[in-house]
């Protein structure tokens, strides 16, 4: 590991002539690295950077946990949970049971319990807890003054490496009235204590999508509009399907094919004009609007010009290590990849603190062959590598198995017999992408990922022994399909006949 230059070896905690607009003095520090940004990203750098003996600092805007912790997967998850055992609840008679008297629910109390939930997963990072392992927290707004230093209200931060790890925001665009109606984002909605009787909800990705079967199933009546012409258009069309017809059967109003074009209110409703790709229009009315089409990066206010690092609204430019235009400044996370997930930030906070810490020799590069994601919906949408269509744009021979959830004795036990597992291989039997709609299909697909990473053929899964009965199964399963074709293979057949003694 590279040490300091002399000329960033100052000691801590010297005062220097004002440094912000106030003319105020400030703290001057020094560290090996910096990580600006306290979520997935940074946590895990910084963790990574003080085992391998640098002297490490996150800078963190608000609160340490990023937008997972306090406005995305966990109280989203939570949510889902709470929706989930309601719609279960609701379904008794599905298990053979009977209520005695009569039977409700209150949902009154659920967004408290999401809070709560999101209360006791902050503390797993504590500012305290990382101090006392030796890494310096200091929240407040970063913006870069030069290219090796950070500046603060209180401090003036010198470092020989940066990792710029801040994360991404809601995209609200620019929609005729949207501005003046007060609409929700996945960071507003959790602050909630009492539900929207109906709500608008923009967009149909993941987020969109999860909040809308959620808040559904808790009785909000939901209408989703998508400007595409499918929810979830990013996974295969054979497994999104699923989550659709679900959604359609909570009785949630799809608006597929529709972009918005106005938004105006009138007796405490928000009404929006939809229009189609005819330039048809027509009028939805709930009782608020919830804003879920996309996310962009958060770089305002870090004057990156200064530290002569390049960007678009899109994000920062770096290469393959993870390096951006300046040599000293690495990114990861939503800032610097093209999949916005916590894993995929924190794989790339190993790859950037790597590459800070260590001599050119041993970088490593960022590899986004075997990225693989869920969408928590009910039933889950499990999603690794190629689709079929972009399959077969690449390579001239594929070869698809499916097997429907169906086939798995536990699915049938559990009621959860609607979903699908499909993988798609090239001639050799290697995996290129897989993808599972069903319960626990964000477990189930794991084995495909390890099978898929380690270049493991689809048929050698076939030989392992798995648990009954499982959902895990049905890896097994579709792993048999190939291994089925191999043994019709006439040569195949004739070792085989060969070999036998009986």
């Amino acid at each position: 590991m590279d040490q300091l230059d002399s000329r960033w070896s100052l000691p801590p905690n010297v005062f220097v002539g004002g440094g912000n607009d106030k003319g105020d003095l400030m703290k001057e520090l020094t560290f090996d690295l910096v990580c600006i940004g306290g979520g997935a990203g940074g946590l895990f750098a910084a963790s990574v950077a003080k085992a391998l003996g640098a002297k490490t600092c996150i800078v963190e805007k608000k609160r340490l946990g990023g937008d997972c912790t306090w406005f995305g997967c966990m109280p989203s998850k939570a949510l889902l949970k709470s929706a989930q055992t309601a719609h279960t609840l609701f379904h008794y008679a599905q298990y053979g049971l009977k209520t005695q008297g009569t039977f409700g629910l209150d949902t009154g109390h659920v967004m408290a319990h999401v809070r709560d939930i999101v209360a006791e997963i902050a503390t797993h990072h504590k500012e305290e807890d990382f101090r006392e392992r030796g890494i310096e927290v200091i929240i407040g707004t970063p913006r870069f003054i030069d290219s090796t230093t950070l500046e603060t209200s209180e401090y003036r931060i010198k470092s020989k490496r940066f990792i710029i790890c801040t994360g991404s925001h809601p995209v609200v665009f620019p929609i005729d009235g949207l501005k003046e109606i007060g609409y929700l984002t996945n960071e507003t909605v959790f602050s909630l204590d009492k539900l929207p009787a109906s709500l608008i909800v923009l967009g149909g990705g993941p987020i969109g999508v999860e909040l809308s079967q959620a808040l559904g199933r808790l009785g909000v009546k939901i209408n989703l509009v998508e400007m595409v012409d499918r929810i979830l258009f990013r996974e295969e069309p054979e497994v999104s399907v699923f989550v659709e017809n679900q959604l359609k059967a909570d009785g949630i109003n799809l608006f597929t094919g529709r972009k918005a074009v106005r938004f105006r209110k009138e007796d405490n409703q928000v009404i929006v004009t939809v229009e189609d790709k005819n330039g048809k229009k027509e009028d939805i009315t709930s009782e608020n609007v919830l804003v879920a089409i996309g996310r962009a990066p958060n770089l305002e206010g870090l004057d990156l010009q200064k530290a002569n690092v390049e960007y678009t609204p899109k994000g920062l430019k770096v290469n393959t290590y993870l390096q951006t235009t300046n040599p000293n400044i690495f990114a990861c996370g939503d800032v610097a990849s093209p999949y916005q997930f916590s894993h995929v930030a924190a794989y790339g906070a190993s790859v950037a603190v790597r590459n800070c810490l260590f001599k050119r020799l041993a970088w490593a590069k960022v590899d986004y062959n075997n990225v693989t994601w869920a969408t928590f919906t009910d039933p889950e949408l499990a999603h690794l590598g190629l689709t079929e269509e972009e399959s077969r744009k690449q390579f001239e021979r594929i070869k698809i198995y499916s097997t429907p959830y169906t086939n798995s004795d536990r699915a049938v036990t559990d009621l959860e017999k609607k979903g699908l597992v499909k993988v798609i291989t090239d001639k050799k039997g290697l995996i290129l992408g897989a993808h599972v709609v069903g319960a626990h299909a964000g477990e189930i697909i794991q084995g495909f990922l390890i099978a898929k990473s380690n270049r493991i053929p689809l048929s050698k899964l076939a030989q392992t022994l798995y648990i009954y009965p499982t959902l895990s199964e049905l890896v097994k399963k579709t792993a048999a399909k190939p291994f089925v074709e191999q043994g019709n293979n006439p040569l195949i057949k004739f070792v085989i006949k060969m070999m036998k003694n009986i």
